[in-house]
């Protein structure tokens, strides 16, 4: 909405539920729309996570609850006007091509009110699909007993807290972000938790080196060019050899065979505590059921088991776009440019966003698709032809299964900073090379080398720069550090020249 109304465009969201929020929002009963758990803290931090032009508040924790997360959903809503365009408690139940789409590229929507049942249908020059991917969830083929097992089988989808898990046997499947969670909440309450690892994950921390946010420290211009001058197995050994010295993957049943850039992260703060204190057990992939066990393929076996919850992510699904028939879905592939564009159209005017799993935040990914749907229904965009974007395609699918092992969920895995940038050279809000900053303002060449590459920063240049993305990057630092000690004042350098011509120094010295 944001930035449809930037570009000038007559703009409606239709939104199945009642409030601003999505997934976002807590909701404690069983409905078909997910929601986060009552404990859920975001894993990117409060500058990652935050939009291109609204920057999180100073005293916001960097790690927010999802409560404060909504929250700050709320608030930019609100900022810029927002909810007057939304149509709360409107269900889409179709999303065709109009009898002229070829001419004009327009489309049907038909979209009925819940609260009346009233059915409508209108016509626009470009939609936006924003739901996502984790609506329908996947669940497993049955294991071999498992129809006599006696206890309750659920999705994580189900859970929502603790409450009616005290002193239970539970056995949690998938070692994801949400499994992970589950299982550590549990394991302070129930008797026993049973963590299935069918092939082992790397498990992050929020925090790095200082008690900096891992993202903060991660993700800025110096550390990715470094990091592409690196062999690959020079990178792995380190980020190995970091993980590791944290806890110990292989002694605590956790070191997968691949390597720690070949799979979505882990994150989790607990989980080694809770192994460690004998609360969580880590175990193999299940291999059958009986009324009351369940055994694993290692032989060992988890008795008068209550509850199993299977944490196995989601399906992606479009049956509401031409009944599903438009953007196909294989095994959780999606034939789609850029993770947006379906390569059957003729015209650029249908977006899907969000349908992502990054290595970092997925908010800031999800608004710069927005950017590039708009660009390209405006006539802005630097597109290329369908035959470049076919053979861009397949060179990205040819990377991606060299880099990440095989599964459901990397099939939409995008890395942070390259997608950003692919992105932001469609759109033309390229980023300014650091060094373009040197004869005019050399602090800002500091800033766009070593700071925390958020999204302020392609709100710099090219379409809708946002006159306060300067001050943004610039008080990144102290937003950072005020939500922690908020009379912090950092050790100021005698020689701040010096740290800039030496680290010029050794970035001349990588790239030549």
């Amino acid at each position: 909405l944001r930035h449809a109304l930037l570009y000038g465009f007559d703009v409606v969201c239709y939104e199945a539920q009642s409030e601003v929020g999505g997934l976002w929002r807590f909701n404690p009963e069983d409905t078909e729309y997910s929601s986060v758990m009552r404990s859920t803290v975001i894993n990117t931090s409060k500058e990652f996570t935050a939009y291109s032009d609204f920057p999180p508040a100073v005293e916001e924790p960097n790690f927010m609850h999802n409560t404060r997360m909504l929250n700050y959903l709320r608030s930019y809503a609100d900022h810029f006007h927002l909810t007057k365009h939304i149509c709360f408690e409107h269900k889409v139940l179709d999303i065709s091509r109009a009898e002229n789409y070829s001419t004009t590229g327009q489309w049907n929507v038909q979209v009925q009110d819940t609260r009346s049942g009233l059915i409508v249908l209108e016509r626009f020059d470009g939609v936006l699909h924003c739901t996502g991917h984790h609506a329908v969830p996947h669940s497993p083929a049955p294991f071999p007993g498992q129809d006599k097992f006696g206890g309750r089988v659920m999705h994580a989808h189900e859970y929502k807290d603790w409450r009616g898990f005290e002193n239970q046997t539970i056995v949690v499947v998938g070692v994801g972000n949400s499994g992970c969670d589950i299982a550590v909440e549990l394991s302070r309450v129930a008797k026993q938790v049973h963590l299935v690892s069918r092939r082992g994950t790397w498990v992050y921390n929020r925090i790095f080196h200082y008690g900096r946010p891992v993202d903060c420290v991660r993700y800025n211009r110096l550390s990715a060019a470094v990091g592409k001058l690196l062999p690959h197995t020079f990178a792995t050994s380190y980020v190995h050899n970091q993980l590791n010295f944290r806890f110990d993957h292989q002694l605590y049943g956790l070191k997968p065979e691949h390597d720690a850039l070949g799979a979505h992260p882990t994150i989790n703060d607990d989980l080694p505590n809770r192994i460690c204190n004998g609360s969580i057990k880590i175990r193999p992939q299940i291999a059958r059921f009986s009324e009351g066990e369940v055994e694993f393929e290692d032989g060992s076996v988890a008795e008068g088991v209550d509850t199993v919850i299977f944490s196995t992510g989601y399906s992606v699904g479009f049956p509401e776009i031409e009944g599903g028939g438009l953007v196909k879905v294989d095994n959780n592939q999606v034939d789609l440019y850029q993770y947006v564009f379906p390569l059957s159209l003729a015209h650029d005017t249908l977006g899907i966003i969000g349908l992502i799993q990054p290595f970092g935040s997925i908010i800031p990914i999800a608004e710069m698709q927005v950017r590039l749907v708009l660009a390209a229904i405006a006539g802005e965009d630097k597109m290329p032809t369908n035959e470049e974007r076919r053979a861009i395609m397949s060179r990205k699918a040819t990377e991606m299964s060299k880099r990440y092992v095989k599964s459901r969920r990397h099939t939409v895995q995008v890395d942070y900073l390259p997608y950003m940038d692919e992105l932001s050279s469609l759109i033309g809000c390229d980023v300014p090379v650091w060094y373009s900053h040197l004869p005019h303002d050399p602090s800002m060449a500091l800033k766009a080398l070593t700071a925390p590459h958020t999204a302020y920063f392609y709100r710099l240049a090219g379409p809708h720069a946002w006159s306060g993305a300067r001050e943004a990057i610039f008080g990144i630092e102290k937003r950072i550090t005020a939500a922690l000690n908020p009379t912090y004042q950092a050790p100021s350098s005698k020689r701040p020249h010096l740290i800039f011509i030496i680290l010029l120094l050794v970035f001349l010295f990588l790239i030549f």
